[in-house]
């Protein structure tokens, strides 16, 4: 008890006296001789707590966010952000560059002149329609053929002066007239407006229903009058399952397309159809099927297994 109300003396002696020295201070504007003894009784205790408490304070400053370290931690983000922007542009371009040589190819076996968009938005159902960012600016007018590299994605139904809506083929609504490759026979294709068992489907009906259809048969576009709204001869799709039999009122298949319709980035706009009819040199090379391997095996002749043929013994 006597060892606390003695140390609670001390602590208010130098309490009154460090306001003394703070007042005298202020009034002399920081000269006053007794700073500097102020400074040889208190500056000793003032070191010890700066050592002991400064590295808890820098700890603390680091920990809930002080001024150096707010600034690192920015830097810091916005480096990782601009490698992440830096990574994103370069997938994306890559992934751009394929595609548009991919659709470079097609158009040059077609005859088409395109011009090459890119897919900036999609409507509320991505099986209905999508919008490009080329317009009247750009040479495109509605009615026009888009495709891919893969083949028909649809036609431009309305034209802005920076951009243009696209109709799928995969609409309910759109209907192309197509070819089939094998045999020449023509019919019309319809979207389905929804996804079949996985993949989007397109409908096949043949306009003669004595044709008989077959799996895996492809069909091209037959093309419009005037090249509008569709230009001959852009790859469609294949026939993967057939709903009608030959003879039937109505002879029709569900295709599947070329066009992988869930990752369209980059396409053309078909401005001027080919000065001819491309016919099917537009299809994609089928696979070659893998050779046959003829193995021939020739007998061998019997050998006995007693020993040597006995010959003539001459007579004795």
């Amino acid at each position: 008890m006597h060892d606390s109300r003695r140390v609670r003396l001390v602590l208010a002696a130098a309490l009154i006296a460090a306001v003394a020295l703070i007042t005298v201070d202020f009034r002399d504007g920081g000269s006053s001789p007794l700073r500097h003894v102020g400074a040889s009784i208190f500056g000793p205790a003032e070191r010890v707590t700066s050592d002991v408490t400064s590295p808890v304070s820098s700890l603390f400053d680091w920990v809930t966010g002080g001024p150096s370290a707010d600034s690192k931690i920015a830097a810091l983000q916005a480096a990782n952000a601009r490698l992440r922007a830096e990574l994103s542009a370069e997938q994306l371009s890559r992934a751009d560059e394929a595609q548009l040589s991919s659709l470079l190819r097609l158009a040059g076996r077609g005859g088409y002149k395109i011009v090459a968009a890119s897919v900036i938005a999609a409507g509320q159902d991505y099986a209905n329609s999508v919008t490009l960012d080329v317009g009247t600016q750009d040479g495109v007018h509605a009615q026009e053929t888009v495709l891919t590299g893969d083949g028909l994605v649809g036609t431009v139904t309305q034209v802005s002066r920076d951009t243009s809506t696209v109709l799928l083929a995969t609409d309910a609504s759109a209907v192309v007239g197509a070819r089939m490759a094998d045999t020449d026979q023509v019919g019309s294709v319809t979207g389905t407006g929804e996804s079949l068992s996985g993949p989007y489907l397109l409908r096949l009906r043949l306009f003669d229903a004595n044709v008989a259809l077959h799996v895996g048969e492809p069909l091209v576009t037959f093309g419009s009058v005037q090249d509008q709204p569709y230009v001959p001869g852009v790859p469609i799709g294949q026939v993967s399952q057939v709903q009608g039999n030959a003879g039937s009122l109505t002879q029709t298949a569900l295709v599947k397309p070329y066009v992988h319709f869930t990752s369209l980035g980059v396409v053309g706009v078909v401005v001027a159809g080919p000065a001819r009819d491309p016919h099917d040199s537009v299809l994609p090379a089928a696979p070659k099927p893998a050779p046959t391997v003829t193995v021939t095996v020739t007998p061998s002749s019997a050998v006995p297994s007693s020993g040597a043929p006995s010959s003539p013994v001459p007579g004795g």
